[in-house]
């Protein structure tokens, strides 16, 4: 195989075509929906969550645009896990923070795919779903597909993007009737999806053959060998998703503490207070 560069620049009407609608649709619904919806009906959504929005939009174009997505389909198998790794750690969580509730209710409605989320989103079968998905979609057969067939690799883009949003719907679910994890089982929930990849991941990093046959059939760019590659994506996935989670997790902890340290102190100056009322009363009698 003959040594690569990064390919020249290519466009992508499709991607530009997906993120024009999200962010007009993200407009129209503020604009049309949100004076009769919203709460606050002069502020349908918040600073944060325009930031949000406009956050995301930047990420999908970034994983999936020119040169990330033309080096994972022609090249890199690590490049490949790096759209994946966008799309859940990063898409995903920006869009749930970007909804308001009135946003989101008036998606879902009050029926079946509300309460198919309201399931999906508790903590065994988000649990589930994450790993099924992150399992199946690095399947050397279903990679193989993908990078052959522009269609396939969109179907599992869309599905990554979809599980993910459901796995992260317990920590930043903006609806009340998808209620949050509680910040404990919030954080044992991170814990064990930051755990559970490491199996996966030390599959790719320790195997001594190449696992993705498509990829050593292609040119190797800056003259990254195959197993190389695939040894790099694995610790990708190890590191990158872990270390996105446990930066939630640490986030999750201190606003959880910063909640409920002022009811301890209460609690203690109350315990305090006990005896001595106690006391005073004894002498009165």
């Amino acid at each position: 195989m003959t040594r690569a560069e990064i390919p020249a620049w290519a466009p992508h009407p499709d991607v530009w075509l997906v993120v024009a609608a999200l962010v007009a649709g993200y407009a129209v619904a503020v604009v049309r929906l949100g004076p009769r919806l919203a709460p606050d009906r002069d502020m349908p959504v918040s600073r944060l969550q325009q930031c949000a929005l406009g956050a995301a939009a930047l990420a999908i174009l970034l994983a999936s645009d020119w040169p990330i997505h033309d080096v994972a389909e022609r090249y890199l198998f690590s490049v490949h896990m790096l759209q994946h790794f966008l799309y859940a750690t990063v898409v995903a969580p920006l869009l749930l923070i970007a909804t308001p509730a009135w946003m989101a209710r008036a998606m879902l409605g009050s029926g079946r795919a509300l309460r198919v989320l309201r399931v999906a989103a508790r903590f065994l079968p988000a649990t589930l779903l994450f790993n099924v998905v992150l399992v199946g979609t690095h399947l050397p057969a279903v990679v193989d597909h993908a990078v052959r067939n522009a269609a396939i690799h969109f179907l599992i883009h869309a599905i990554v993007l979809l599980s993910a949003l459901v796995v992260w719907l317990p920590i930043l679910s903006p609806l009340p009737e998808i209620p949050r994890f509680y910040a404990p089982v919030g954080m044992a929930f991170l814990f064990l999806q930051s755990v559970l990849p490491t199996i996966p991941a030390a599959w790719l990093s320790y195997n001594e053959h190449v696992l993705y046959r498509v990829y050593e059939r292609f040119d190797r760019l800056w003259g990254v060998s195959a197993l190389s590659d695939m040894r790099m994506a694995g610790v990708a996935m190890k590191s990158a998703t872990g270390g996105v989670l446990w930066i939630v997790i640490a986030i999750v902890f201190f606003r959880w503490y910063e909640t409920e340290e002022p009811s301890r102190q209460s609690r203690r100056r109350n315990q305090k207070l006990e005896p001595s009322a106690h006391g005073l009363s004894e002498q009165v009698s």
